[in-house]
């Protein structure tokens, strides 16, 4: 498909649509740290509110991201992890202390850890996702976009909500919540989820299942408004996750970046090719223990002429991880990864506003502290003192500190009666320390096994260094409104993600050295050009929304996996592509949504030849039809959504054995809503067609490795039921 053909198909749809009925719900969102129409801002945003979530029946992150043009959810550690990718932009690296360069945030508050944003989404006022790098009025890492979670604040007024789902794989799901005053100027709300389920994934060795969900998660808010002009929100917020995982298909490969399934694996002596991508032989049951923790205190301080703003938070993230990375039943090697992080971060900002002028300006801090792990069990050997097999392998704690600070400030000028100009800019100062050690350990039942193991055999190789560095992020942007209903924009955008620390699994193989120039990494900078249009057709029975981007890297930060090595290096990169996006009423009761992303990346790994950055298809295309009706007082509602991505790779390396080809995913619903709205019956099919398609691989062919690759899949098809009573 030519970019002519997708765009003349994508317009022929636009005006083909009969539009006649209702006013599309437009939602206001905080993406220049103040309330502003989404229609009104010149960054190419897509946001859902919580009401409409719960129409569409949205329930987690994946299907929030499908919804927009160009963004998708990550998966480089199977269900353990998550990331959001934007416009070919992805963090494909599952060491735990690399931050994305895609920002997760929720109600404000940055979440570094990649292993502690996949929660559920529950009790959400809106999800807004802003494609672009946004490090001027964001703290973190944002040079692909951010993500901005937005729950639900406590109210003076009663209200709440219960919801159960029961699905498929023996699937209960709950989420509810209540909040209401609890005297003069305070209210306060809690909210909490659940899900369970036994599994999809059949481990035929040990008869057990895999991949099954046993997660819960709470929230306590409490707000203090004693007066109109000053309020403080605390809130409490924890979750805990223990799931058995670790599912991988084996696949043989006995040459080095070449599938051989039909031959038994040399090195293993084992072949996997009943063609069942969800059953395998597992020796060992992997897990996922997950605990999430965060506190914070939002105080908002209105005067005459200006707004200020405290955030304040402190977050935990503890998390224990193995998995059997050989995907077979023989012994060799179960990758483990464990987390022990604080952060503690403090934004302070005044909002100010005149006749022609908007403006904010603030400071933020963030202190992040990392006592990671990684290593391997191997296979067993004989006691030299009797015959009881012991486990051998590594266990690499290592230690990651980090201190931020910046400045940041942004003014919007009305130019004219119909230009406003943009202005923004923030001054980073980070500074890191890294402590690192490869053991090779004994792993004795009784004894500490990972992070800390005291039975070390032999130390093969440490590191220790310190970085610091100053890094600016800028904004320059112009909005002119053609008319109430059409605004163009163009912008230049320089963002900036810091500098870091590799911490490879295995002494390095080739021996790269444990030096700096090895184990750190530069800070990122890119240089972003956007021109974009925003309008509402018809007297807004529909947005229709575009923008087009050029990017340009200098220090691209590229994951690599060499044999069973993970690094990070510095390459450059550039990248161009564009995005179309609708919402429509054609008529009573129908609603369409469509977005169409292009991009094309390209990445210069230094004298090698140029590659294309990992999880960066460069078609990605998604459409919803829903169509309501009235039925015995109440509604009846038909939706059907789908999702196109082409073909892509989840590797540097480019070959086959990294390689998706390409899939369509679909899901339909069925759902009634009684005529006060109580109550919500629906049906649901995900993965209509029952379609595999490929999550994440890893790439550990050949015989100087383990003569296979890992392949991690979708879900199959799930169906379920839901029942949510409101009140």
């Amino acid at each position: 498909m030519s970019v002519r053909t997708a765009v003349a198909l994508f317009a022929a749809l636009v005006l083909a649509l009969p539009l006649n009925a209702a006013v599309i719900e437009e939602v206001v969102v905080t993406a220049q740290k103040r309330e502003q129409n989404v229609q009104d801002v010149g960054i190419a945003i897509s946001a859902v509110t919580g009401e409409q979530m719960r129409q569409l029946g949205y329930t987690n992150a994946q299907q929030v991201t499908a919804l927009a043009p160009g963004v998708h959810t990550v998966q480089p550690n199977g269900e353990a992890n998550y990331a959001i990718a934007m416009r070919g932009v992805a963090a494909n690296d599952f060491t735990t202390n690399v931050e994305s360069p895609v920002a997760i945030y929720l109600d404000e508050v940055y979440i570094s850890q990649m292993s502690g944003s996949g929660f559920m989404l529950f009790d959400m006022e809106r999800v807004e996702l802003l494609r672009g790098p946004q490090g001027t009025l964001y703290g973190r890492n944002a040079t692909g976009g951010l993500a901005h979670f937005v729950t639900v604040r406590p109210a003076q007024e009663t209200d709440g909500y219960a919801q159960l789902t029961l699905g498929s794989y023996d699937q209960v799901k709950f989420e509810g919540a209540v909040g209401g005053g609890l005297a003069e100027g305070v209210s306060a709300r809690v909210s909490v989820a659940t899900h369970d389920n036994n599994g999809y994934i059949e481990n035929r060795f040990l008869d057990e299942r895999l991949n099954n969900a046993n997660e819960w998660a709470g929230r306590v808010q409490v707000l203090f408004e004693p007066s109109d002009s000053f309020d403080v929100l605390l809130n409490y917020r924890r979750s805990e996750q223990d799931i058995d995982t670790g599912f991988f298909e084996h696949v043989s490969a006995n040459v080095s970046g070449m599938l051989t399934p039909n031959e038994v694996n040399q090195v293993l002596g084992y072949i996997d090719n009943d063609g069942d991508v969800y059953e395998g032989d597992y020796d060992r049951d992997g897990h996922n223990d997950l605990v999430t923790e965060g506190f914070t205190a939002t105080v908002n301080w209105a005067f005459d002429r200006f707004t200020l703003t405290s955030i304040t938070d402190y977050s935990t993230v503890k998390r224990d991880y193995i998995e059997d990375s050989d995907a077979s039943p023989v012994p060799l090697f179960n990758f483990f990864l464990t987390t022990d992080a604080e952060q503690f971060s403090q934004e302070v900002r005044l909002n100010g506003s005149t006749d022609t002028l908007d403006w904010v300006a603030g400071v933020y801090y963030l202190d992040l502290s990392v006592d990671d792990s990684n290593g391997a069990e191997t296979d067993p050997f004989i006691d030299p003192a009797g015959d009881t097999p012991d486990i051998t392998g590594l266990d690499n704690p290592y230690e990651t500190n980090t201190e931020s600070w910046s400045i940041f400030g942004q003014i919007e000028r009305r130019l004219g009666d119909n230009l406003t100009g943009i202005l923004g800019a923030r001054w980073i100062r980070d500074e890191k320390d890294h402590a690192y050690v490869v053991n090779v350990v004994d792993f004795i039942p009784g004894t500490v096994q990972r992070n800390g193991n005291p039975n070390i055999l032999v130390q093969l190789a440490n590191y220790s260094g310190e970085r610091e560095d100053d890094e600016f992020s800028v904004r320059a942007a112009l909005n002119y409104d053609l008319n109430e209903d059409v605004m163009i924009y163009g912008s230049w955008n320089r963002g900036v993600k810091g500098g870091g620390y590799n911490s490879p699994v295995f002494p390095l193989n080739p021996p790269l050295g444990y030096d700096d120039a090895t184990m750190s990494y530069d800070p990122e900078q890119l240089d972003a050009f956007e021109v974009g249009f925003k309008s509402r057709l018809a007297g807004g029975l529909a947005i229709f929304n575009g923008a087009a981007y050029y990017y340009d890297y200098k220090d691209y930060q590229a994951f690599q996996i060499i044999g069973l090595d993970t690094i990070t290096i510095n390459a450059n990169a550039d990248s161009y592509g564009f995005e179309l996006e609708l919402q429509a009423t054609p008529t009573d009761g129908l609603d369409v949504i469509l977005g169409l992303a292009y991009n094309d990346i390209e990445v210069s790994l230094g004298d090698g030849p140029k590659t294309t950055s990992v999880q960066s298809p460069k078609w990605n295309l998604n459409g919803l039809v829903r169509y309501a009706w009235p039925l015995a007082g109440g509604e009846l509602a038909a939706q059907f959504d789908a999702l196109y991505r082409s073909k892509h790779y989840f590797s540097l390396t480019g070959l086959e054995t990294v390689e998706e080809d390409g899939y369509t995913i679909a899901n339909a619903s069925l759902s009634y809503t009684s005529g006060n709205g109580g109550f919500t019956v629906t049906g649901f099919v995900h993965n209509l067609g029952d379609v595999q398609h490929l999550v994440q691989t890893f790439d550990l062919s050949g015989p100087d490795v383990f003569g296979m690759v890992e392949q991690y899949y979708n879900k199959p098809r799930w169906w379920g039921v839901s029942l949510a009573m409101n009140f």
